[in-house]
């Protein structure tokens, strides 16, 4: 799919979609957090969660062994399938020997998957989705839009016009969502009394019992696994875990971080077969007692391949709660129509595209995720969303065929990087290098940047969008600047290094140098090394090898002050998390820990100065200027959102904060030509939440140059409004 083409899909979502997508995703999501943040457990659960997944995915093959033998000693019989052809053959094959002509499902994301419900309506069998938001999306014979709740992007008055083309009413059904419900259920209650077999999938097996877990807002479940006589449940082989106790923290968290409940209004734990009878409802007669068939049909279909892949294999810890979605901001926008594959949507689901069905079916999809961490917080197993979707970037580089504008940007990419590495890729993840080119003689570069000809080049070749201002380079770098400078506090008794970072080196050495006048105002002795880009750069377009190269460099550089006890002071929240959590992946361990031991926020370090005897009166203070103040995500996903306003509390402004997620800018998303619709549908809630003509400060380099966009109005990073050489 072409960029323009690309765009053009995007916008058809949005406009179809997103209204309802980002009403119902953000509502979850908010009630998701309220959840967390009153539930003291929370964390603990997590690792809980987390140990108890690792374990049972190392030990998967003696789960199977396990499970296998519990169900047989409970009457029933497990079908291990290696795929979707397999498990479809056996499924078909137990509707044939019973005789059956009608199946009802519960809700399964992995039945998607293998795309059960038209391989039987192929042969000849009737299948009736039960759940309400399943039989929704049957009824217009749609893909699901979200992983728990499948027609999330449809209204009531979308559904009841759905329903009245679809059935043969006497009075048509009105916009009224209980009398849409109340219409389904009874639909869907005749059709569970005719079936012959009921499927269910299961959000956990318990290996040691053959017990089904099955979570859900409906009864529709309990009712498809008791009331036919033959129960067929499929089910991915990763759902598995080892006792009925390792349950509890599973059932504690689901439903907490997916919709905000506590607990899910049914909870069903089945080891069948069970021993009561079947029920015919026609002739209100009872069944033999032993005459319920059970079937688990374990799903393989690429998960052992992803079980041994290092980088994938945490997919599989995935419990499919939807909350990685929900928290999105791009997901908000599109839904899963356009931020998904063949079967699964969201940033877990660019994991399992990979790995069920291949890249291709992942590429699509993949840069909808752009890293802004949102999602880390909320997975109730720990998973790191954001690196999984790298590592899908980095091998799509690398099957990637080379593009006709390669000599353009030839040279730009270390050897490690693949000859076929998309140019818009190449182009981002090298910024860095044609930063420094370009200030050797800025004044010239920044009047080829800001010409009509080169941004048509660039949106041509590049794809990147000509309605972006692109930033302009300093006059003289923030390294240069402080290599002239005489030492402030050369007796300090605490010394720090500034982290140059990219933006603030080469185009906005103005924060810089506030920065540095601050820390010294307050005492600290301050040097600026040239250091290298983080890597946060290369990283975000999956060039996971030349990040790698730049994070041994930064640590290379940085050693000496770390032997010398000082501090290293980050002003941009995107290289903070480098080196706190990136790092942890691409340095050796005794390396990541102590550059991320020894790093901090701007904000968080001038708090800590602040709290260790440092005087608030030593740098600039007003007394009750308003500020409205937007931070930065990955800012928040480390927790440290809260000096910044602690300290510009302190400092006399009041401050009012914005609690939108996501800028929508994300580094070079926003500039990028495909994303600029689906950047600026995201940036229009931040927006709402911005004064008309107040000042407005934000801690991130893309928030600052979106809040550009969005109000025509500069919006400079907090430590300006500390700087003492500032007017008062």
């Amino acid at each position: 799919m072409s960029r323009s083409e690309k765009a053009a899909e995007i916008r058809r979502v949005m406009g179809v979609d997103g209204e309802n997508i980002e009403k119902n995703a953000r509502n979850l999501s908010d009630k998701a957090s309220d959840a967390i943040e009153t539930f003291e457990s929370y964390e603990d659960l997590r690792e809980e969660t987390r140990r108890i997944k690792e374990g049972a995915i190392e030990s998967l093959p003696e789960r199977i062994d396990e499970v296998t033998e519990a169900v047989e000693a409970n009457g029933g019989t497990v079908y291990l399938a290696q795929d979707a052809e397999d498990a479809n053959r056996y499924i078909e094959g137990v509707m044939e020997d019973s005789d059956a002509e009608h199946l009802v499902k519960s809700k399964s994301m992995t039945t998607e998957e293998l795309e059960l419900n038209h391989h039987l309506e192929g042969s000849g069998y009737e299948v009736t989705e039960t759940d309400l938001g399943e039989f929704v999306i049957q009824q217009a014979n749609e893909a699901p839009s979200h992983i728990i709740a499948p027609a999330m992007h449809r209204s009531p008055p979308d559904i009841a016009e759905l329903f009245n083309e679809r059935f043969d009413l006497d009075e048509p059904l009105t916009e009224d969502p209980e009398e849409l419900t109340e219409f389904a259920r009874e639909k869907v209650g005749e059709r569970i009394r005719e079936a012959d077999v009921g499927l269910t999938g299961a959000n956990f097996v318990v290996t040691e019992t053959g017990t089904i877990c099955i979570v859900t807002n409906e009864g529709n479940a309990r009712k498809t696994a008791v009331t036919p006589p033959t129960h067929i449940a499929v089910t991915g082989i990763e759902k598995l875990i080892p006792t009925v106790s390792d349950l509890r923290p599973f059932l504690e968290l689901i439903a907490r971080t997916g919709t905000g409940q506590e607990i899910g209004a049914y909870l069903s734990l089945l080891t069948p077969p069970v021993e009561t009878p079947s029920l015919d409802f026609e002739t209100g007669e009872y069944g033999a007692p032993d005459d319920r068939e059970f079937h688990l049909v374990l799903i393989d279909n690429g998960r052992m391949a992803m079980r041994e892949d290092e980088q994938f294999k945490e997919t599989l810890y995935c419990i499919r709660c939807g909350a990685c979605s929900n928290a999105c901001a791009n997901f908000q926008s599109v839904g899963g129509h356009a931020f998904g594959g063949e079967t699964y949507s969201g940033g877990i689901g660019t994991g399992w595209e990979a790995g069920i069905h291949g890249l291709d079916s992942a590429a699509e999809m993949n840069d909808l995720c752009t890293g802004c961490s949102q999602c880390v917080n909320k997975c109730p197993v720990k998973i790191d969303i954001p690196w999984i979707n790298t590592v899908v970037r980095d091998r799509l580089n690398r099957s990637a065929e080379p593009e006709s504008f390669d000599f353009l940007v030839d040279g730009l990419v270390p050897d490690e990087e693949p000859a076929g590495l998309d140019v818009q890729k190449r182009l981002f993840g090298n910024i860095e290098t044609l930063a420094k080119v370009g200030s050797i003689a800025p004044t010239l570069s920044n009047a080829a940047i800001e010409s009509s000809a080169v941004q048509r080049l660039l949106e041509r070749v590049a794809g990147v969008d000509s309605r972006r201002s692109l930033p302009t380079l300093a006059d003289e770098t923030l390294v240069e600047w402080a290599a002239g400078r005489r030492r402030a506090n050369p007796d300090a008794d605490r010394e720090a290094v500034l982290y140059p970072d990219l933006y603030t080196n080469y185009f906005s050495p103005e924060r810089g140098k506030a920065a540095v006048r601050v820390l010294e105002a307050l005492g600290v002795e301050v040097r600026v090394p040239s250091v290298p880009e983080s890597g946060r750069a290369p990283l975000s377009q999956g060039m996971i090898d030349t990040a790698d190269e730049k994070a041994s460099a930064v640590y290379a550089a940085l050693a000496e002050h770390l032997d010398a006890d000082r501090d290293v002071v980050v002003i941009e929240p995107s290289d903070l998390a480098m080196f706190r959590t990136d790092y942890e992946r691409l340095l050796p361990e005794r390396s990541h820990s102590r550059l991320a031991d020894g790093s901090y926020e701007l904000f968080e370090y001038v708090y800590g100065l602040l709290e260790n005897g440092s005087e608030i009166d030593t740098i600039r203070t007003v007394d009750g200027d308003e500020i409205t103040y937007h931070s930065h995500c990955q800012q928040r996903t480390l927790g440290l959102d809260p000096y910044t306003t602690a300290v510009l509390d302190r400092a006399g402004y009041d401050v009012s904060t914005t609690d939108v997620e996501c800028c929508g800018m994300a580094g070079s998303f926003g500039y990028k030509s495909e994303y600029y619709e689906l950047s600026m549908d995201v940036g229009s809630r931040l927006d709402e939440q911005l004064p008309d003509g107040g000042p407005v400060v934000a801690s991130g380099t893309s928030c600052g140059e979106q809040i550009a966009s969005l109000t025509a109005d500069d919006a400079p990073h907090p430590i300006r409004l500390l700087d003492p050489l500032s007017s008062r």
